[in-house]
């Protein structure tokens, strides 16, 4: 069992304002991407690991895994993304039962013409406001967290 000690004062700064990062962070990317570009962050994400995965496709459950998204919710993103051309679904090749998304050249462009904005939004929301140093440490910590989380211990 976790220890249920007090929060020192410095971790409960931290904590509180993680929360309030995860909290308005996705917001704030979200309305700067549909403002400049017309797609969502979610959307951008989605699009981001498809352009990153062998072949530019992948299954949905694996496309959901990568986008932290639910599998309804990436079926419906998938399903309007494919509607304006940036993505195709087919059924898997493989075993007949799961579908395949597959990043469309206007996709690739889509996410090109993003790219900037999304970097843009994140340097001023984030990036320059903090010291490198520490980003590196930072980044450090952040990324021992999510790997915990993300297997489960």
């Amino acid at each position: 069992m976790a220890k249920s000690d007090p929060l020192s004062a410095t971790e409960e700064v931290f904590w509180r304002a993680l929360m309030r990062i995860v909290l308005s962070l996705p917001r704030r990317l979200d309305s700067d991407l549909v403002r400049t570009v017309g797609i969502t962050a979610n959307e951008y994400t989605t699009l981001m690991c498809l352009s990153e995965a062998p072949g530019r496709e992948l299954r949905m459950a694996d496309l959901a895994n990568a986008a932290a998204l639910s599998a309804s919710r990436m079926t419906r993103l998938v399903d309007d993304l494919r509607g304006r051309g940036l993505v195709t679904k087919r059924a898997s090749s493989e075993d007949g039962r799961g579908n395949v998304a597959k990043l469309t050249p206007s996709g690739l462009a889509k996410l090109k013409k993003a790219w900037p904005a999304h970097l843009a939004s994140v340097r001023d929301m984030v990036f320059d406001h903090v010291d490198p140093g520490t980003v590196t440490d930072a980044a450090q910590a952040l990324s021992e967290i999510a790997a915990r989380l993300e297997s489960g211990r």
